[in-house]
């Protein structure tokens, strides 16, 4: 039988990246450690982690413990937020990306609390490279997230629920040589400066600019698609936003479609797979998001 206790050591060492600043989080030695991961390897019979000069490296029997330790310490923490509820207000923490909060969760949200008025609600503004672990930890009982176009992120111990596909606009600044267009291919503005309005939109557009044979050329960064309007229209470049970050409207700007494949964000609520069916509020927020995508007028990934 694995360990509990030993699987905490190994997800401190997994976060922390040695065994010296995991053994200071937990307030144990360097030496006690060791031994405890030590331990978990004799009752695998595998290694669990790689130490070198550079920190510690996870094995995959280690990465998947690491995915498990996870799922049990938010079991735990479910079972102890239920227990709670029997003599406090039961809590629904959401956690999403500012876009897609913006346009899609008010409208849910007011229909959720206004089913149930007893519900203590939180929501956390994070990218999906953060909320998902909430989700998994038990920090967070639902996550609106997305990806790009490519393989679908893994989500081992959770659920994944498809909202909606978010295509991706080229935003022109007026007087622009494609502004009259209505589609344009991204490779003919491989001699603009682009401004961009969050990293991954830059991933996205480097990885483009590399296929097709160009350098990109990066005018303005921000982490902000509305503030990256503000900068098309203001002469400083050209930019690619996701349709739902179009509002509100922005002058001085043109909007125009990008030509087939046309590129997308795949927008989903992500909550996670428990033993125990999710509370009756999670499940009716989870049902009002779907609505509300589609109300909006937006397509099921």
């Amino acid at each position: 039988m694995i360990d509990v206790q030993r699987l905490r050591v190994l997800r401190s060492v997994a976060e922390h990246g040695s065994f010296s600043r995991a053994a200071a989080a937990l307030l144990m030695t360097p030496s006690a450690v060791s031994q405890h991961i030590a331990a978990l390897e004799r009752s695998l019979g595998r290694p669990v982690a790689v130490r070198s000069t550079r920190g510690v490296t996870l094995t995959e029997p280690g990465r998947l413990l690491v995915e498990t330790a996870e799922t049990i310490t938010a079991e735990l923490d479910l079972v102890r937020r239920e227990i709670d509820r029997l003599t406090e207000r039961p809590r629904l923490t959401v956690a999403t990306f500012t876009s897609g909060g913006r346009r899609l969760l008010p409208g849910a949200l007011t229909r959720c609390v206004g089913a149930h008025p007893e519900v203590e609600l939180t929501v956390l503004e994070a990218e999906p490279e953060a909320a998902v672990p909430m989700v998994r930890r038990g920090v967070a009982d639902l996550a609106l997230t997305y990806h790009f176009d490519g393989p679908l992120p893994p989500h081992t111990g959770l659920d994944r629920t498809p909202l909606t596909e978010d295509p991706l606009w080229v935003v022109l600044p007026e007087g622009h040589r494609l502004a009259g267009r209505e589609a344009v291919g991204l490779g003919e503005l491989a001699a603009d400066r682009w401004v961009l309005g969050c990293l991954r939109t830059e991933a996205f557009l480097r990885r483009y600019a590399e296929r097709a044979g160009f350098e990109l050329r990066v005018a303005g960064s921000t982490t902000d698609y509305f503030f990256a309007r503000t900068l098309v229209a203001a002469g400083v470049g050209v930019s690619l936003i996701p349709g739902i970050a179009l509002a509100p409207e922005s002058a001085g700007t043109h909007l125009v479609r990008v030509e087939p494949p046309r590129p997308a964000r795949h927008i989903a609520v992500v909550t996670a797979r428990r033993r125990r069916p999710p509370p009756r509020y999670v499940e009716d927020l989870v049902e009002a998001l779907v609505e509300a995508a589609g109300a909006a007028g937006m397509e099921r990934s």
